[in-house]
């Protein structure tokens, strides 16, 4: 089994972590402490990045899963 594959799929996998801890559900630390966000608002800048950067990040992470398994 390639070596590279799992460091990659671990660098992936931290990458992933980070980036969907990094972003902001709902009303930030206020929904913590039960703040209701009521109002309707729109990723913008880093929130969206973030965003897609999760979907890309999960996506390149279960590719690389199957690929880990067939050449196993």
């Amino acid at each position: 089994m390639p070596t590279y594959l799992l460091i990659t799929q671990i660098l992936v996998s931290i990458a992933l972590i980070v980036t969907i801890l990094m972003q902001l559900r709902g009303g930030g630390l206020g929904s913590i402490f039960g703040q209701a966000d009521s109002v309707y608002r729109t990723r913008r800048g880093i929130e969206r990045t973030l965003f897609y950067l999760s979907i890309v990040l999960a996506v390149v992470f279960v590719i690389l899963a199957v690929l880990i398994v067939k050449l196993s």
